[in-house]
């Protein structure tokens, strides 16, 4: 796919983006944790998925900050400024309106957005997230702190 990737601005932080498809209404594809808006169309699958979308829609996919071609950025950043990057990167690709797939990590931001934004927002697709990763008592499927204590300790 030879798609251009331009920069959103979102507070001090610029986000690669890239808008590919010219359909009639507007897809934002949504991360997760790591990708690379330039090398992800070298991943035969995900490429195919994402030139499926591109052939129906304009797709608009964009880099976390932090994460591929986007700004680097010390610490954490909360799901809301995570969100917000999903409005910066909407306005500068001139999207009013759009339907966003949110995928694995991306999932809550998706779901912030379309809560915030609801006039933005035409449809939601969540694929592959959860609640949370760690156990309480109503949510029994999470890992326990040793579980996770291993997990770190392995990586």
């Amino acid at each position: 796919m030879d798609a251009q990737t331009r920069y959103a601005r979102s507070g001090d932080v610029n986000i690669a983006y890239q808008v590919v498809g010219d359909g009639p209404f507007d897809v934002v594809w949504v991360p997760p944790s790591v990708t690379h808006v330039e090398l992800i169309w070298e991943i035969p699958g995900l490429a195919a998925y994402l030139q499926r979308i591109a052939s129906f829609a304009r797709l608009i996919l964009f880099d976390k900050r932090g994460t591929g071609m986007s700004d680097r950025v010390s610490g954490a950043p909360s799901l809301e400024t995570r969100m917000d990057d999903v409005r910066a990167v909407m306005d500068a690709a001139g999207s009013e309106r759009a339907a966003l797939i949110g995928v694995s990590e991306g999932g809550p931001m998706a779901i912030l957005f379309a809560a915030t934004y609801p006039e933005r927002t035409a449809a939601l697709v969540v694929r592959s997230a959860f609640p949370r990763s760690m156990w309480a008592h109503d949510y029994p499927w999470g890992r326990s702190d040793d579980e996770y204590a291993r997990a770190v300790n392995r990586a």
